[in-house]
């Protein structure tokens, strides 16, 4: 077995400091706190390289010194406390950072991170809500309005900053350009609590003379149409506002200010209506050209009047803005029968379209969105009350190219009718939009199925990752459900580095829940009247996301920031247990989703929602337990870890047989059991964890389970010792499955394990997606056990390296870009040899446990390692299967099982889903149940034979 170091011999180690960042964000303009936190990562090719102390250097933006901390003896370098004086409003810094090792190395300063505070006190704020001083119908959508003012700008500006947010969607213009590169600002927050402000350095976008600084407006959230069955409007307020406060600093030390206020004039611009659910309707022959630019003639334009507001609740954003990240070009543009024009972009997103046209003024081209095709036309009933249609009106007069500003669709094909002339695949591209978060992992395996499955997550997580983790982004819902979050943060958080996007969303749930009283909404932030029931899986949100940031990226702070809203959702639910701590009573949602619930009933599941329920009881309240013990909270660890342990043994006097056996005799019930701990006894575990693996077999490896025992159900699987059922489950591709979707052409998760009909047609359910992350949270068990890379501490500073191949597989590897940087395991199968591949970051360590390799993990350090050995697949060829092998048996060869599935269900299409693998019957007498069954013991045997398939 070989163990090489990288590291050309004879050559000296490299140390640099790299990526210092503030609170997770690079360089942040305009950040939101005043002790924010440092991080930086090491860039070294020396082996086992840990670091000693570090140094930082403080000076302002004329590198003036600020302050320095000289030597500071510490392994720290992620999350480190602000060693100087708070930020004050508007302060700038330059900070650099330097470190020793362990070994006596010392590096160079770092590059120049720099950091700006933003206005951190609401008396910062001399700007005012502005809204046109006009009436409107805000029963229905209104046009979007414009609002500008002119000022004059003297010489020698040495800086300029614009503070800016709205009341609606804004995009801010100066000079006639639009100003940065973000969309749909400022963003969804629970506005009655928290409103986002941006920064923007505008320095070198204004001049000497007049200048002119313009905002045109939109419904969005905020007085746009949300919520189911039609939903309603202005959830947030009736009126349109902006707040704008641009200040410049001269280099004679004066400053001016320009501020929202009375003397600014409005007018009704080109967008005659926008809406989230349906779409935006611009008619480009109302532009106003000119209208941010100085000088422009304001004759039919009107006043404006102030909007009352609270500048406390103004808030600086802690993660990325939403962005387009990316151009697809449609890949067909076909007829439907009726005659319709379509164009497929080949992969289901979340974006609008962006047109380039010629044609007569007037001219209105209308694009209708939907996800699939159905008979070969767009499919828009999925889509329920959401329009999801744009349409543009033609200015005329030579090529025009548009997208629209304040929406965004889920899609993959659109209809378009209307266009002037022959339409081109060049005319046209789709704008993916979604929150520009960092992408921090990848996945990859010798399955081409696999890795579609894998992409399709990601997919699903871009389009349903906008400013706020959305359920799905294309009907009238696009809301952020807690459940869906709460299965899917880890995957998150492998993915892309989400520490800010997801904190932000954690503030939002904590602030709506202490205005119900403790209870967490369905989902954040919350656009039903009244609060929401309590329900297990989905409130525990409160209390997992927080614990996955601090699991993946060491963020201990998140568990002081959340800790209330941890401990108060934990008893709220304690309380619906009562004094025999088992939660059986009020609404739940239970294993939603689970595949033997009917289209119209998703909660139906097989397991029972009391299980679900008391399980989670049991799992936030140890999770609060340990938080507590993080924050070192003694007596509240006690008191919740005492909790849990109650709720644990209620829940296996009620629900445990002493044989192992669920009261729920399903696989959820069994995954719950086992994936968070809830089975004290050593034998009733183990009894659990075979039958759990029997049940799979039974179900033939198709999932049986939904939203809650699906995530779960990998990692149980492996608890109980059966990799290989995990594997078979994983590598399923009948329906229900993983792979079933991929198998169809899915580009993207589904909400539904059918959403698409083997048949082409789609569930007949009046809820059906087919952009749903949830279901892709298997993606954390690809990531941590098929390609073997996890943390074993929080914030990965020590890794826990355990590929464990299976399933035929021959090769995979996983990347994470962590906090200390980027870690990697890739493991390869050929010849007869196994080599394994690592990377572990500056910094950390790793527990390695090699695959069939005996005895204990080791440790190794920072540094490039790979191993190289004999090994064989564990799995063993399945014998032989004749008209006696029991249907037990059958199930676990795997192709032999397909064929005589499709042998069944030829003959008889309703019996197969009747077999129950554990009954013990033989291939022989399940065929004499069936009507004719001479003729299906005759086929049976040709199959068997290997003469017809």
């Amino acid at each position: 077995m070989t163990q090489p170091n990288t590291a050309r011999a004879g050559a000296l180690p490299t140390l640099a400091v790299a990526q210092v960042r503030f609170e997770h964000l690079p360089d942040p303009l305009g950040i939101g706190v005043d002790r924010p936190r440092l991080s930086w990562m090491i860039s070294t090719t020396a082996k086992n390289w840990r670091q000693a102390a570090y140094e930082l250097q403080a000076a302002t933006a004329d590198e003036q010194p600020r302050g320095q901390t000289g030597r500071v003896e510490s392994a720290e370098s992620v999350l480190v406390p602000w060693p100087f004086a708070p930020l004050r409003s508007r302060e700038r810094l330059v900070m650099r950072v330097r470190v020793w090792g362990q070994d006596g190395s010392t590096s160079d300063w770092s590059r120049p991170a720099r950091v700006e505070a933003g206005l951190l006190q609401p008396a910062d704020w001399t700007a005012a809500f502005i809204t046109p001083d006009w009436d409107e119908d805000t029963s229905r959508a209104n046009p979007g309005p414009l609002l500008r003012r002119e000022f004059e700008v003297r010489a020698g500006v040495r800086q300029a900053r614009l503070y800016i947010s709205a009341l609606g969607l804004y995009e801010a213009q100066l000079n006639g350009a639009p100003l940065g590169d973000q969309v749909l600002a400022p963003g969804w927050t629970s506005y009655h609590h928290r409103l986002r402000y941006q920064t923007f350095d505008v320095t070198s976008a204004l001049r000497m003379g007049a200048n002119a600084l313009g905002v045109m407006l939109g419904d969005g959230w905020y007085r746009g149409r949300l919520g189911f069955g039609g939903g309603q409007r202005n959830i947030y307020g009736d009126r349109l506002a902006v707040l704008a406060q641009l200040e410049i600093e001269y280099d004679d030390g004066s400053t001016q200010r320009v501020v929202s206020e009375e003397a600014w004039r409005a007018t009704a611009g080109p967008i005659l209506a926008s809406d989230i659910y349906d779409g935006e309707t611009y008619d480009a022959r109302q532009e106003r050209p000119g209208w941010s630019s100085a000088n422009f003639i304001e004759d039919d334009w009107l006043g404006v009047r102030r909007v009352e507001r609270d500048p406390v609740t103004l808030v600086a954003p802690d993660g990325p803005p939403v962005r387009a990240t990316q151009l697809l070009t449609p890949v067909a543009i076909t007829r439907s029968p009726s005659g319709c024009t379509l164009v497929d972009f080949g992969q289901n997103l979340v974006g609008v379209l962006r047109l380039t046209v010629s044609g007569p003024a007037g001219q209105t081209i209308t694009l209708r969105h939907a996800e699939v095709l159905e008979n070969g036309e767009l499919c828009t009933r999925p889509l329920r009350h959401a329009k999801a249609t744009d349409r543009y009106s033609l200015r005329g007069g030579g090529p025009e190219t548009w997208a629209p500003r304040f929406t965004f669709h889920g899609f993959r094909y659109v209809e378009v009718d209307g266009w002037p002339g022959e339409l081109k695949t060049s005319d046209l591209s789709a704008v993916v939009l979604h929150s520009d978060l960092e992408r921090a992992g990848w996945f990859a395996c010798s399955d081409p199925l696999v890795n579609q499955l894998h992409q399709n997550i990601v997919w699903s997580m871009r389009g349903n990752f906008l400013d706020v983790p959305t359920d799905c982004p294309q009907r009238d819902e696009r809301l952020g459900w807690t459940g869906d979050i709460q299965v899917f943060s880890p995957t998150a958080a492998f993915l892309y580095d989400v520490a800010g996007f997801l904190s932000s969303w954690l503030r939002d749930l904590a602030a709506e829940q202490a205005a119900a009283g403790g209870r967490v909404p369905f989902f954040v932030p919350n656009v039903m009247p009244g609060p929401s029931a309590p329900a297990a899986a989905w409130g525990d949100a409160a209390v997992i996301v927080p614990w996955v940031l601090y699991q993946r990226y060491g963020d201990r702070g998140i568990l002081e920031t959340q800790f209330e809203s941890m401990r108060a959702w934990v008893d709220v639910i304690a309380g619906q247990a009562g004094e025999r701590h088992l939660w059986e009573s009020g609404l739940q949602f239970g294993d939603w989703l689970d595949p033997s619930a009917p289209p119209e009933s998703p909660a139906d599941a097989r397991t029972s929602p009391h299980i679900v329920a008391t399980a989670y009881l049991a799992r936030s309240a140890e999770l609060v337990g340990q938080a507590a013990q993080v924050l070192g909270r003694e007596a509240q660890a006690a008191r919740y870890l005492a909790l849990a342990a109650q709720v644990r043994a209620a829940f296996c006097q009620a629900y445990v047989t002493p044989h192992g056996r669920l009261m729920s005799d399903a696989p959820t019930a069994y995954a719950l059991a086992l994936g968070f701990d809830l089975i004290d006894n050593a034998g009733q575990r183990q009894l659990a964890g075979r039958r759990l693996a029997q049940l799979v077999r039974a179900g033939g490896y198709r999932i049986r389970t939904g939203f809650v025992g699906t995530p779960l159900m990998c990692d149980a699987l492996c608890r109980a010792g059966e990799i290989e059922a995990a594997y078979r489950l994983l590598l399923q591709r009948d329906c229900p499955s993983w792979l079933y979707p991929v198998t169809m052409g899915a580009t993207s998760i589904w909400e539904r394990w059918d959403s698409l009909l083997p048949d082409g047609s789609v569930n007949p359910g009046e809820m059906t997606s087919f952009n749903h992350y949830a279901l892709g949270a298997v993606a954390d068990w690809l990531q941590r056990v098929v390609g073997g890379l996890a943390p074993a501490a929080p914030g990965y500073r020590k890794l826990l390296i355990e590929p464990r191949p299976g399933g035929g597989l021959t090769s995979a590897a996983a990347r994470h870009q962590t906090p200390y940087g980027l870690a990697a395991c890739a493991w390869r199968i050929a010849a007869g040899t196994i080599t394994v591949e690592i990377d572990v970051p500056a910094n950390t360590s790793a527990s390695v446990r090699l695959p069939g390799q005996a005895g204990e993990a080791f440790e190794v350090g920072a540094g490039h390692y790979q191993w190289s050995y004999p090994y064989a697949h564990a799995r063993a060829d399945p014998p032989a299967v004749t008209l006696d092998t029991s249907l037990d048996d059958l199930i676990d060869n795997a192709g032999a099982y397909q064929r005589v599935m499709a042998v069944f269900a030829a003959h008889n299409p309703e019996f197969p889903s009747r077999l129950n693998g554990e009954n013990g019957l033989s291939l022989r007498q399940a065929a004499e149940l069936n009507p004719r069954a001479e003729e299906l013991l005759a086929r049976l045997q040709t199959v068997l034979k290997g003469d017809g398939a």
